[in-house]
């Protein structure tokens, strides 16, 4: 029996569905029909656009706002001015040369011809049929409605657009350095989101991204010696070939044809994304939950034995984020060549390609591991890009550890190097809070370990404050309560509260909207006069504005040890012994406003070898150098 396409496609969205605990929660629908043509000699294209816009919030909409970001690869654009003016320029932006003795870095995109730059030009923009009014601000498109958009009603937007490919300087563009033709992301006009927030109208500077959940209907029409590799679901494989048709059958495309058009759906997505060469080999497996594993990589001497040796390694990263997060819930992902480096999309992702196996599959984890931080779970990443770098960033590397181990990693703590990253950051006085646009930054450095490294801890101390067992059961419960929705950092602060029972509203400020830092110290170790009982004083001071429970450790000199617990009041909670070999002892919790803590051991001083606070080291404390006491009989 054979099934119309609006059939399977209506089957598929069936099983997404969007899903939000919160009461009164809402987001925008857009729908989108595209269809266009790529020139692949001027890589010039152009299409037509639909996009049937619902609008599920309270408000009144009068004006509408478009993404137009290959207009940010033009001479004088925000991008351009932000890399002639930032101390540390993304190195893949920009060109090095010396003067003299001095360095001299210049935008790649200062000096593009009117042949490479990018653009999008809009035409003929229509609201249910009537012209409406527009204006292009750079890489925003802004629209006066014909008439307003009520609450619960839904409007068609139609127009055409003419694109041109930018050079390849940063995630889109043409001609990569690997000689891949196409890296189409962000090629066409994308309605901006209004959320329970408003509009979030950012000019494209290079940074992040927030999209509104749709479904893509996506016609692409290039010449026939092309394979591309795409977000959604091809419709037409078997007209098409390229390696995507079912088994046995053999495609025969009319002599006369010089061009093949895909057709690809995409369910339940906030962005579609495709790249394309006319030298590119394409695989195919099939992973957990007969998902599709598409490879689509240049038919490169250099590179083949790695992306064979990768299509397996990716298999197990998907059943370990399966398992780890949630079930995948899209039947297809795709791991194309191109673009600048790697970059998650919607059902895919681009990356460079010639690189060792562990860092093809590093990357490989990575982006895929967005596909939950992200592309199901639709953070705003301009406001909140720690949240989807740092939760991805948390989960591959514990992914990595799984399907690449490395016998170099410090097995005691394997995120020590992200620790040491955060250290170095806070020494040098650059840190600005989390709570800063990704686009506002001052230093590139910063922004990277701020987002990545310092958004990974938030997990990895989360650990240690709660229990890893129960953050691992957070990221659970959170995946089930939002995705396909736009969650931000109270759902997942809140969704830990509700896991452990814990209140976290404190970690969440000081962690993530201030630079406040976490220093405790063992300020004194000292018989505590009472001859009889022979015990011990132990003096803790708070440095840092940080407040934490803590975990201390005793070790006795018969290498005997003893643990000791220090609720933080603030959690109105206590967290179970992660230890339960050693005997532990809960003491009265440390206030805030108390800059030191004083308890008794016991034992006296002679018999102790040392103490340590935190043996973990999950607790982000910025001088470790007061944590320990040891003997000085030792």
């Amino acid at each position: 029996m054979k099934y119309s396409i609006s059939f399977v496609f209506s089957f598929m969205l069936l099983q997404l569905v969007a899903q939000n605990p919160n009461p009164g929660y809402w987001q925008q629908q857009a729908d989108y029909t595209m269809e266009l043509a790529m020139d692949v000699k001027t890589f010039q294209y152009k299409g037509t656009q639909t996009l049937e816009y619902t609008n599920n919030s309270p408000d009144t909409l009068r004006k509408v706002f478009y993404h137009l970001y290959f207009n940010a690869f033009q001479p004088g654009s925000e991008m351009d001015i932000r890399l002639q003016t930032i101390t540390d320029p993304d190195k893949r932006m920009v060109k090095s040369f010396k003067v003299g003795e001095k360095e001299v870095k210049e935008s790649r995109i200062s000096t593009l011809k009117p042949d490479q730059i990018g653009y999008l030009k809009i035409t003929n923009f229509k609201q249910d049929g009537q012209v409406a009014t527009t204006k292009v601000v750079g890489t925003i498109l802004e629209v006066t409605l014909v008439k307003p958009i009520l609450p619960k009603s839904k409007s068609t937007f139609t127009l055409d657009f003419d694109g041109q490919v930018p050079e390849q300087i940063r995630r889109s563009g043409r001609n990569s350095s690997e000689g891949v033709a196409l890296s189409m992301t962000q090629w066409y006009p994308k309605i901006c989101e209004f959320d329970f927030e408003g509009w979030h109208a950012d000019p494209y500077i290079g940074r992040e991204f927030h999209g509104v959940w749709g479904d893509y209907d996506v016609k692409i029409s290039i010449d026939k010696n092309y394979t591309i590799g795409a977000s959604g679901y091809l419709q037409n494989k078997n007209e098409i070939g390229h390696g995507y048709q079912d088994e046995g059958v053999e495609v025969k495309h009319p002599k006369k044809t010089k061009n093949l058009t895909w057709h690809f759906l995409a369910p339940m997505v906030h962005d579609f994304a495709w790249g394309a060469d006319n030298d590119f080999i394409h695989d195919k497996i099939i992973g957990d939950n007969g998902v599709e594993l598409h490879f689509i990589y240049k038919n490169d001497k250099e590179i083949i034995e790695n992306w064979k040796a990768l299509q397996p390694k990716t298999a197990e990263l998907l059943t370990f984020f399966n398992n780890a997060i949630g079930t995948y819930p899209y039947k297809q992902y795709s791991v194309i060549q191109g673009g600048d480096g790697g970059m998650e999309y919607a059902m895919c992702t681009l990356i460079t390609g010639k690189r060792s196996l562990p860092s093809l599959v590093g990357v490989t984890a990575h982006e895929l591991a967005h596909t939950w931080f992200q592309h199901v779970l639709a953070t705003n990443e301009s406001k909140h890009e720690w949240m989807d770098e740092g939760f991805t960033s948390f989960i591959s590397d514990l992914a990595m550890q799984e399907v690449m181990p490395n016998k170099n990693r410090n097995q005691d703590n394997p995120f020590q190097n992200t620790y040491n990253s955060y250290y170095a950051m806070v020494a040098g006085g650059k840190e600005q809070p989390q709570t800063t646009h990704a686009d506002r930054y001052d230093l590139n450095s910063v922004y990277g370990i701020s987002s990545y490294n310092k958004g990974t801890l938030f997990l990895t101390q989360l650990g240690y404050i709660i229990g890893v067992e129960n953050l691992m059961k957070t990221i659970k419960r959170f995946y089930y309560d939002y995705q396909f929705t736009h969650p931000t950092p109270n759902d997942f602060k809140r969704t830990a509260e509700r896991v452990s029972g814990a209140v976290l509203d404190w970690y969440l400020v000081d962690w993530t909207q201030t630079t406040n830092t976490i220093d405790y110290g063992i300020k004194e170790v000292a018989e505590d006069g009472n001859f009889v009982t022979g015990s011990t004083k132990v003096v803790l001071e708070r440095i840092g504005r940080t407040p934490m429970p803590l975990d201390i450790f005793v070790i006795y000199k018969d290498d005997t040890i003893e643990t000791f617990y220090i609720p933080n009041p603030l959690m109105r909670w206590e967290k179970e012994n992660q230890y339960p070999q050693f005997k532990r002892t809960v003491l009265e919790g440390w206030g805030w406003a108390n800059p030191t803590f004083e308890f008794s051991i016991s034992k006296p001083k002679k018999e102790i070898k040392a103490i340590v606070i935190d043996p973990s080291g999950l607790m982000a404390d910025v001088n470790s150098e007061n944590n320990y006491y040891q003997s000085k009989e030792e």
